[in-house]
């Protein structure tokens, strides 16, 4: 049987907000089992917000979650982390209201859990098993999950631009192959754009060190792309982060085309509501269960 997750020690990080541009401090601290993801607002007294669907608030350019109408904003990349680390408790210090962007991926959150370690706890761990197809649409964007034996991400994206056009990854979840191939794939966004949005509020914190930009027919960072389809892989790592929100881990196979934080958010609401598509199952015999214990990427400490 599976057994749930915290980090063995605390862990502290700092860097700006992508949208608001705002400096901004992260201390993650061991939970109690049950405890769930929850965000403390260390410079509003502790106020704290849990990651979970009734909290989520906007959703166009980011995943802000709200409650009593205190915000923190652009919680996906680190949320993301997490759930690959199947981390399942977890308090997250912040002194402002945005999760800092880091470089634009989920590759340094990894490597602050690396150095958090991992805490095996005595109380056991309940997968979500989809049993029957929940299907969200709106347009031309669509996602879906069906049954599945383990935990699998298909996405596809369409841009009209040479460096992207059509792209499709099918991930399937392990700790090792997220780390590699999916946490260093970086948020982009569009110089055409980035004026439209400054005036929004939005993408001040935006720089070269924490976005691919892209132009109208190359990037203007000078490194390049990490990966040919680092943009597809971007949209995984978003759908990741964003699936926390049903606050179980899943067994299934998620398929999204053209989708985003809104339409991943649609069907964790969609999943909530048809409690019929799902069962709850306590059993290490499926493949997304032993993912937990089999990774060699964070190696755990003894049950407590």
């Amino acid at each position: 049987m599976g057994h749930q997750f915290t980090i063995a020690r605390p862990v502290t990080t700092e860097g700006i907000g992508l949208h608001t541009g705002v400096p901004v401090h992260v201390r993650l601290l061991p939970a109690p089992s049950g405890t769930g993801i929850v965000f403390k607002r260390v410079d509003l007294d502790g106020f704290s917000i849990k990651a979970r669907a009734k909290n989520v608030a906007r959703v166009s350019y980011a995943t802000s979650l709200m409650r009593k109408g205190v915000l923190i904003s652009t919680t996906e990349h680190l949320l993301s982390a997490l759930a690959a680390s199947s981390i399942d408790n977890v308090f997250i210090e912040i002194d402002n209201l945005e999760v800092p962007i880091m470089d634009g991926s989920a590759l340094p959150f990894m490597k602050l859990l690396r150095q958090a370690g991992l805490k095996q706890q005595r109380s056991r761990t309940a997968w979500a098993k989809v049993v029957k197809p929940v299907e969200v649409e709106d347009g031309q964007k669509r996602i879906a999950i069906y049954p599945a034996e383990d935990f699998r991400i298909t996405y596809r994206i369409s841009f009209p631009h040479p460096l992207i056009g059509e792209q499709e990854r099918t991930f399937t979840m392990n700790l090792p192959g997220y780390e590699r191939s999916i946490a260093p794939a970086r948020t982009f966004g569009f110089i055409d754009e980035v004026e439209m949005l400054r005036q929004s509020g939005l993408v001040r914190g935006g720089s070269l060190e924490n976005a691919i930009v892209l132009t109208q027919t190359g990037v203007m960072n000078p490194e390049g792309l990490r990966f040919p389809d680092e943009f597809c892989r971007h949209k995984i790592l978003d759908l990741v982060g964003d699936l926390v929100m049903f606050e179980r881990p899943l067994i299934g196979h998620v398929v999204a085309d053209r989708a985003g934080h809104a339409m991943h958010i649609a069907l964790v609401s969609r999943l909530l509501r048809e409690k019929s598509a799902w069962k709850l199952v306590h059993t290490s015999t499926t493949s997304s269960a032993k993912a937990r214990t089999e990774s060699p990427a964070i190696v755990p400490s003894p049950a407590s």
